[in-house]
């Protein structure tokens, strides 16, 4: 099959199988924190189970990273990770907070153990595409699942009267529909995928480029400047009910599908300058989430969604063009590491300047966060693509 055949098949093919992923986490994510306090679980509680979850998922990729290129076992391990999702529905039969904790801690670990692999082998099967479109596409489909997911479990709760175990239920179904997926792709699409042996076994950072680290040092500090979605939701919650902090939570979801494709089309033309918007664009969201008012709320959560839809494609996009093909697990799992790290500094900050009303201290702290991360930005653009003569750190 032509390398134009194989990269169309592989981005519908990974795309249903992350719609249906997306089905699954990101409708439990749009209700866990009411969910865990049905249990009586204090707010420190919800926070530090969901932050520990955010940054429990994103460091590990670094080690799950490093395993996929040492064991070449690419496939196996995406596999492996997506099937850890029967976490999520089994939220049904929790009963007590920290038997859900447990589970929610499980869903992350499915990410952390799924995406270095999966991006590594979606990159060499749409090698024959730009990355960005490439990415971006993939995030499309993706992101409906992201939509759908909320939509499902708000439709539950309103008509089951708020029943939490009604809610996760449901979410067995694309569970269902996703293993069959991951089964046919992996027989149809693995013969057809070739991931290069590495005949030299090197070290992870010796290989990985200076400019890529600097590149990821960028990214966390562009999370650690963005309010995240979380404390937007939290923003919203007091007044309104669990079904209804869902739908706003679909309202980001569906901004970031419509950003995606056109991120990653502008990033094909433009490289990594492109950027520089959303790192700029981030101090929005930071400033809004503090004003009074649901409108100012769902300003908010459009803005993110903006953001995200670019650092879901794009980013991801760039890590592609900067790494070396043989450590290309490696190098996703540390970017991830340095992203979930930006995300856990910014939980941390920004919600003690939530709690304590500090509007304009956020507003400098994000505008001072994002001006560092486009100046280490802007020395990563020597060149737009990885070449032959990229330096790597020694």
């Amino acid at each position: 099959m032509q390398p134009k055949r194989v990269a169309a098949l592989s981005i519908i093919t990974f795309g249903l199988i992350s719609l249906f992923g997306d089905i699954i986490y990101e409708g439990s994510r749009s209700i866990i924190s009411p969910f865990l306090l049905s249990f009586g679980a204090s707010a420190f509680v919800v926070g530090l189970i969901l932050g520990l979850g955010e940054f429990f998922g994103y460091a590990l990729r670094m080690i799950f990273g490093i395993l996929s290129d040492r064991t070449r076992a690419y496939w196996t391990i995406f596999i492996l990770g997506y099937s850890l999702l029967i976490a999520v529905p089994l939220l049904a039969i929790a009963g007590s907070w920290p038997l859900a904790m447990i589970l929610v801690l499980i869903e992350r670990l499915s990410k952390a153990v799924r995406s270095p692999a999966r991006d590594t082998v979606f990159s060499y099967a749409t090698k024959g595409m730009g990355s960005g479109k490439a990415f971006g596409l993939h995030e499309l489909l993706d992101q409906i699942g992201a939509i759908t997911g909320p939509a499902i479990v708000a439709a539950v709760l309103f008509v089951s009267g708020e029943n939490f175990s009604a809610a996760f239920s449901s979410l067995f179904i694309p569970y269902l529909l996703m293993t069959i997926l991951l089964l046919l792709t992996y027989l149809k699409l693995r013969p057809l995928v070739t991931i290069p042996s590495v005949s030299e076994k090197r070290s992870i950072f010796k290989g990985l480029p200076n400019e890529f680290i600097t590149y990821s040092v960028s990214v966390s500090l562009n999370a650690m400047g963005l309010v995240s979605i979380g404390l937007i939701l939290y923003r919203a919650s007091p007044e309104t009910l669990p079904w209804l902090v869902a739908l706003v939570y679909l309202l980001a979801q569906a901004v970031d599908a419509a950003t995606a494709p056109l991120a990653g089309y502008l990033y094909d033309r433009m490289g990594r300058k492109l950027l520089y918007f959303p790192f700029a664009l981030s101090v929005l969201p930071s400033a809004l989430v503090f004003i009074p008012g649901l409108e100012f709320i769902v300003l908010s959560v459009v803005l993110f969604g903006v953001i995200f839809g670019m650092h879901e494609s794009v980013y991801r996009a760039a890590v592609a063009d900067l790494t070396p093909m043989e450590l290309k697990g490696s190098a996703y799992g540390v970017f991830h590491t340095f992203y979930g790290f930006g995300f856990l500094v910014s939980g941390a900050i920004f919600g003690l300047l939530l709690d304590n009303d500090l509007a304009l201290l956020a507003v400098l702290f994000s505008i001072l966060v994002q001006i560092s991360a486009m100046i280490l930005l802007r020395k990563t653009l020597s060149g737009s693509r990885l070449n032959p003569t990229t330096r790597t750190i020694s």
